[in-house]
């Protein structure tokens, strides 16, 4: 079962279907979202339907690329043959 599934993400030969999974999650995502109640936010963007997935997305982009940043800016990143 863990090799299938490591084969399912590792392979490019699922690339198409990794790529339909993912919309597919997404989509789900942002539907969803339109089915919570929002009675009692304290900020009027909490009420908009997507906010979350939004946030989330601007979130995790965000993480990354300061990451990428500091590690290339600051030296802090090595080789991949650093440990070798």
């Amino acid at each position: 079962m863990i090799q299938r599934l490591v084969n399912f993400f590792g392979e490019p030969r699922f690339k198409e279907i990794r790529k339909r999974l993912f919309f597919i999650v997404l989509a789900l995502t942002v539907v969803a979202d339109f089915l919570v109640h929002r009675e009692h936010v304290e900020h009027f963007w909490e009420r908009l339907p997507g906010w979350g997935a939004f946030y989330g997305f601007i979130a995790c982009f965000l993480i990354i690329f300061v990451s990428k940043f500091i590690g290339h800016q600051c030296k802090i990143m090595r080789r991949e043959d650093y440990y070798d």
